[in-house]
């Protein structure tokens, strides 16, 4: 467990700085763990607030970070700290630098058919050590043989760390029912991180996504695929946040 891990919304997610959450993936893997370790947003934990499997999962999960300016806000008014929201539009690269320092080889699945593929490649560019033992796309069904094949693909290669972007809640509920059948240390879930890593999605500018508005530049991207997330998921969420508050007054 985590030194320190705050409520929100009935999940409990790690006050970890990204050195800390570095340090502990790197134990996990050379110990040889099976460890989930999966990222919370505002959008997570509205997904999690109704859906009690899922917040079982998250609750269940070795570490829950921080991955966006929602929750480390909720954090804060809730009276905790969050140290660093850990986002992967950023992540994926020192992730990756992690990796190929400590010979740790990651497997990539997730995203359209050939993004992961393109995402690796474009990784090793600036990372020729990089050990990225496979990909596989996202676009395949969730039980059955075709499953089936993709487990079989994963656990020839043995990663060190499987990262899972499927977006949410897909790829919790994937590993939810298959991560105990698969052969990897450590198991990440990214959402849009093979769109990111491969180029295929733009990031905002930094006034916005370093002052936390990275949802405002998202929305602007993908209006058409994002616009209910946020316009109506970022207010529902705070408005949970302050029932949470309340809550907790009205019972002390």
């Amino acid at each position: 467990m985590a030194e320190a891990r705050i409520n929100i919304l009935g999940v409990g997610v790690d006050a970890l700085t990204l050195g800390e959450l570095h340090g502990r993936i790197r134990g996990f893997v050379r110990e040889g763990g099976h460890a989930l370790v999966l990222n919370a947003n505002a959008h997570c934990l509205n997904l999690a607030y109704r859906d009690p499997f899922l917040r079982r999962f998250l609750n269940q999960a070795d570490i829950v970070f921080c991955d966006g300016a929602g929750v480390k806000y909720a954090a804060r008014m809730l009276g905790g700290r969050m140290p660093e929201r850990v986002t992967y539009a950023d992540w994926i690269h020192r992730l990756s630098d992690l990796a190929a320092s400590e010979n740790f080889s990651i497997y990539f699945l997730g995203g359209k058919p050939g993004i992961a593929e393109k995402a690796a490649r474009e990784l090793r560019k600036s990372r020729p050590g990089l050990k990225i033992s496979g990909t596989h796309h996202g676009y395949f069904g969730n039980s059955g043989p075709e499953n089936e094949a993709v487990i079989e693909k994963i656990n020839a290669a043995s990663p060190d760390i499987l990262l899972v972007g499927m977006g949410m809640p897909r790829q919790e509920k994937w590993l939810m029912e298959n991560h105990k059948k698969l052969n990897a240390r450590v198991f990440l879930t990214g959402g849009a991180v093979f769109d990111y890593a491969s180029g295929g999605l733009r990031r905002g500018p930094r006034f916005l996504t370093g002052n936390g508005f990275e949802w405002l530049a998202r929305l602007a991207i993908e209006p058409g695929r994002l616009w209910r997330r946020y316009l109506v998921g970022n207010p529902l969420f705070a408005l949970r946040v302050f029932g949470q508050i309340l809550r907790r007054k009205l019972s002390a």
